[in-house]
């Protein structure tokens, strides 16, 4: 640890010395969707106004569903994070690039898409939240392709987001993602693809 890391640190330990024992904040945010709201239907019709592609799957179909997706889209190089079920992509031949060894940045950006799982997924915002655990990986993964087809089971949507926040750990490495990458130039021309990947795919996969 260098000597203006430790000074920084031991300045901040003695002006919290008298701080009291933390107290407890309460959490109990109100709820911005009715109880009787078809979280699904809510969630496709937010992340279709983002300009993201609904798909709409069942366990049974989920493999074509995929399959299907990924030949529309012309992918033959998919990036496979770890802990990505085998049955998502029995049904198709693409070249997979596993993560372990890491794939370069180059490597990442010459592949023509990834598909991931999420955490959580907001019906209100049409956000998915990715967390980095299985089927997800490492951040790169979902911003240097230029294609992200992310599989979103029906019981990972919630309604808000306080109901998102409950359900993630705030130590680990989140990623929101409210449709395809894009910004606006100085004369508000919509260009996607900048910060992210420039095409979302979202198969939700009901029971």
């Amino acid at each position: 640890m260098s000597d203006a890391r430790s000074a920084i640190l031991a300045r901040i330990a003695a002006a919290l010395a008298d701080v009291p024992e933390p107290v407890a904040i309460p959490r109990d945010y109100r709820r911005a969707t009715p109880p009787e709201t078809d979280l699904v239907e809510r969630f496709a019709e937010r992340v279709a106004d983002y300009r993201a592609t609904v798909h709409r799957a069942t366990g049974a179909t989920l493999a074509a569903t995929i399959a299907q997706v990924l030949t529309e889209r012309g992918i033959g190089m998919l990036v496979v994070p770890a802990g990505t079920p085998d049955g998502w992509l029995s049904a198709n031949d693409v070249t997979r690039l596993g993560d372990d060894p890491p794939l370069s940045h180059r490597d990442l950006d010459a592949a023509d898409a990834v598909i991931t799982g999420c955490a959580v997924a907001i019906a209100e915002t049409g956000t998915i939240v990715l967390d980095a655990g299985a089927a997800q990986g490492r951040r790169a993964l979902s911003l240097l392709p230029d294609r992200h087809l992310c599989i979103v089971e029906a019981d990972r949507i919630v309604g808000d987001v306080p109901e998102a926040l409950a359900r993630l750990d705030p130590r680990r490495p989140l990623t929101w993602i409210s449709g395809p990458s894009a910004t606006s130039d100085i004369e508000l021309e919509r260009v996607e693809g900048v910060h992210g990947p420039r095409v979302l795919d979202v198969v939700i996969v009901e029971a």
